[in-house]
């Protein structure tokens, strides 16, 4: 069964509970949340759409950063959500994989909550027919002693293992760099 809006829910409700602070911050997911309903997991939802990504640390303190070809960022390995997947961290493992190659038997969920969830605006894509929009970025925090990476080259075109205090947005950074501890 695919990601439901119960699922995603359940999921900010938890992290809220944990991070009660990020209420304002998350408010436009929830409102996106109440309206679109299940369909907030497609990715031809415009009002905005969850994503999934993967922080992969390794025990050298060091984060998995791929560089996006249409984005031309560096980012966390993920992206969007596909039919098949039934929970939001299986959909960050499933990108992982996807874009790296590091399959899920490499690696270990830190827990099924996300560290951090992230609202973000994506550009217009005319080519796709997409309008500008938002990604509500589920980021789980996932350990491994892996260190080969095969990428996904549609869609990455280069990778770095980076330490985790050269990560830039907070507050990620501050939760990737006490998970190192």
């Amino acid at each position: 069964m695919p990601i439901t809006a119960q699922h995603v829910r359940e999921t900010v409700n938890a992290y809220l509970a944990e991070h009660p602070d990020e209420e304002d911050s998350l408010s436009a997911l929830v409102r996106t949340l109440d309206r679109a309903g299940d369909t907030i997991a497609s990715r031809e939802e415009f009002r905005g759409h969850v994503t999934a990504g993967a922080a992969l640390l390794r025990p050298d303190g060091r984060v998995l950063t791929i560089e996006h070809r249409v984005l031309r960022k560096w980012l966390l390995p993920g992206g969007h959500i596909e039919e098949s997947d039934t929970a939001l961290v299986e959909a960050a493992l499933r990108e992982l994989e996807e874009e790296t190659g590091i399959t899920p038997d490499r690696v270990e969920p830190d827990s099924g909550l996300p560290l951090h969830i992230d609202v973000h605006s994506i550009p217009a894509n005319p080519k796709k027919g997409e309008p500008q929009h938002l990604h509500f970025d589920f980021r789980f925090l996932f350990r491994t002693t892996a260190d080969m990476v095969e990428l996904q080259e549609e869609e990455v075109t280069a990778y770095s293992w980076q330490f985790a205090d050269t990560l830039t947005a907070e507050p990620l950074r501050s939760r990737v760099l006490n998970a190192t501890r």
